[in-house]
């Protein structure tokens, strides 16, 4: 492969990273620059399809006593947020998976399998807080955002590789898929992760709840995971840098 079509595609790369790293929004607490193109009546709305179509393939939790307590934590968080266009919802759902979600809108849902590492009711917040930060901090349009930003910059790379360099089409989208996957997507799962945990506890702090404990969850989530020590592959932190974060977060607030 030449060196002109080298410079090619390092150039087409660089323009998609350029073109994310423009900021169009600003993220809640963390204040950081965001790139979003959706806007929050289209995002919502999508949310609350999603949440519907959801909810008819879910079995819905009959246990009153988790399903209240859900719901109390719930609207105690969305309480202290200034969110009036939201419409909160919090529901319990019977799934193994160690895992919750909020979806654009408000539509809080937390499985059943998360209770077993939730200890205590700061906890279950922590968790809560994390998911309902998601949605604040707009996460999901900024994902969409990229990935739409990602196939048209593709899209007009295969345009000039096509005229130019046709032979080379194919190596362009894989080398562009992999540069746009580890160079810009991956990495910027991992700062939406880290600042969901950010803007989580602070939620958390506002409500009232413990955010020691919040320590206490993620140790809890990452007892019998095997971990390679770096997160280069994952759109999540390792644990020990989600533990190690958030303990900066709690002595900068105490």
């Amino acid at each position: 492969m030449n060196k002109k079509l080298i410079r090619n595609f390092s150039s087409i790369l660089f323009i998609f990273t350029l073109l994310v790293g423009c900021s169009t929004k600003e993220a809640p607490i963390t204040k950081r620059g965001q790139y979003i193109t959706m806007s929050e009546s289209q995002e919502i709305a999508i949310g609350e399809k999603s949440y519907k179509d959801f909810l008819k393939k879910a079995k819905i939790s009959t246990d009153k006593e988790q399903t209240k307590r859900v719901r109390d934590i719930g609207n105690k968080i969305a309480s202290i947020v200034n969110r009036t266009d939201y419409k909160w919802e919090f529901n319990l759902v019977e799934d193994k998976a160690k895992n919750a979600f909020c979806l654009p809108g408000g539509k809080v849902v937390v499985y059943s399998g998360i209770l077993g590492v939730a200890k205590n009711d700061s906890q279950l917040a922590t968790v809560m807080s994390h998911e309902i930060a998601h949605a604040l901090a707009r996460h999901g349009a900024e994902r969409v955002s990229m990935s739409q930003t990602s196939n048209f910059i593709a899209g007009i790379g295969n345009i000039i590789v096509q005229s130019t360099y046709p032979q080379y089409a194919g190596t362009f989208n894989k080398v562009f898929s992999a540069g746009s996957k580890y160079a810009v997507l991956m990495p910027h799962g991992r700062t939406q992760e880290s600042e969901a945990d950010e803007i989580g506890i602070h939620l958390m702090n506002t409500a009232g709840y413990d955010i020691k404990e919040a320590l206490n969850f993620w140790k809890n989530m990452s007892e019998g995971k095997k971990e390679s020590g770096s997160s280069f592959f994952s759109t999540h932190p390792s644990s020990s840098e989600r533990i190690a974060n958030i303990q900066r977060i709690i002595k900068k607030i105490n």
